[in-house]
C-alpha cells in the first residue's frame, strides 16, 4: 500500500496549482500564537481574578462549577465585549507580538509556514484558506518574495484580482486581527457571506485540498462548504493529531477525504 503522504506528493507535482491548502490554529501554535480553547482558558483565569480567585488550579472546572456550564470561547468574547471592535481589542494582545517576543523568535512564522510559502514560490499551491487571524503565513511568503494577494473581507474580495491571476490567494475566512470585522463568535462563524460562500464553493470545487492544524470544531460554515461541493475533482486530505472529532469524520466520510501525516518533510519530495 502507498503511503498517503507520498501519493499526495505525487499528486502535487503532477498536478502544479490545482491544491489548495486549509490552515487552523494548530498550525500557528508552534510560533506560540495561542489556539481558540487556550485563549479561552486564559480568559477565565482573568474572569476568576476578577471575582477574586487566584488559587483555582483547574480554571475550567471552577468557571463550570460557578456559571454552571463549560467555558465557551464564543460565550465568553459574547459576554466579556459586546462589539466586534472590542473583541478585536481583546485578541490583538494574543497575536501581536511584542519586542522581547520577536527577539526570543516567538509569534514569527514556523517551519510549517516556510514550507507552505515555499509550496507557494515553487507554484505548486496556489490558493491558500485559513482560519487564522494573524500574519504568519502572509509574512512567510513576503520573505522569499511572494506578494499574496489577501482576501479578509467582503470589501476585499470585491476589490480583488481575479484569483486565476494572483500568484498566490490567501483568503482569510475568519478576517485580520487588525480589521474590527472579524468572525469570532458562534453567531458571527455560523454562516459566511455569499460573496464568500460564492468564492469557496469555486476554490473547494475546482482545487483538491490539504488540511492542515484545523479541528473543525467551531466552523459549521466551513465544514458546509466543503461537504457541499458538487465534484469532487482531487481528493481532500487532512491532517490530524490523534482521533478526528464526529463532524470531521463525517465530513471527510462524505467527501472521501484521507488522513495523512504532513509536515515540513512534504517539500522536500516534491524536490
Amino acid at each position: 500500500m502507498i503511503d498517503p503522504l507520498h501519493a499526495l506528493a505525487f499528486s502535487i507535482y503532477e498536478n502544479p496549482g490545482v491544491y489548495c491548502i486549509l490552515l487552523g490554529s494548530g498550525v500557528s501554535r508552534a510560533a506560540e500564537i495561542p489556539t481558540g480553547w487556550e485563549i479561552t482558558l486564559d480568559l477565565v483565569r482573568r474572569v476568576a481574578a476578577l471575582e477574586g480567585v487566584t488559587d483555582e488550579t483547574d480554571s475550567a472546572v471552577w468557571y463550570k462549577r460557578i456559571h454552571g456550564s463549560e467555558p465557551g470561547y464564543s460565550d465568553l468574547l459574547d459576554q466579556l465585549s459586546a462589539t466586534p471592535d472590542e473583541r478585536r481589542s481583546i485578541l490583538h494582545s494574543y497575536i501581536e507580538p511584542m519586542p522581547e517576543e520577536l527577539e526570543s523568535g516567538k509569534k514569527v512564522p514556523t517551519k510549517a509556514h516556510r514550507a507552505i510559502a515555499k509550496l507557494v514560490q515553487a507554484g505548486h499551491i496556489r490558493v491558500i484558506l485559513t482560519t487564522n487571524f494573524d500574519r504568519l503565513i502572509e509574512n512567510a511568503l513576503r520573505e522569499i518574495g511572494v506578494e499574496p494577494t489577501v482576501i479578509g473581507s467582503e470589501d476585499a474580495l470585491k476589490g480583488a484580482v481575479p484569483l486565476i491571476h494572483s500568484r498566490c490567494y490567501v483568503v482569510k475566512l475568519h478576517g485580520d486581527y487588525l480589521d474590527t470585522r472579524i468572525l469570532n463568535t458562534e453567531t458571527e462563524l455560523s454562516a459566511y457571506a455569499a460573496s464568500m460562500n460564492t468564492l469557496l464553493d469555486r476554490i473547494i470545487d475546482e482545487h483538491g485540498l490539504i488540511v492542515c492544524g484545523w479541528s473543525g470544531d467551531w466552523d459549521p460554515a466551513l465544514r458546509a462548504a466543503i461537504t457541499r461541493a458538487p465534484n469532487r475533482r482531487y481528493p481532500l486530505f487532512w491532517a490530524a493529531r490523534g482521533k478526528r472529532n464526529p463532524p470531521v469524520r463525517a465530513a471527510v466520510s462524505k467527501v472521501s477525504g484521507d488522513g495523512v501525516s504532513v509536515g515540513t518533510e512534504l517539500r522536500p519530495k516534491l524536490d
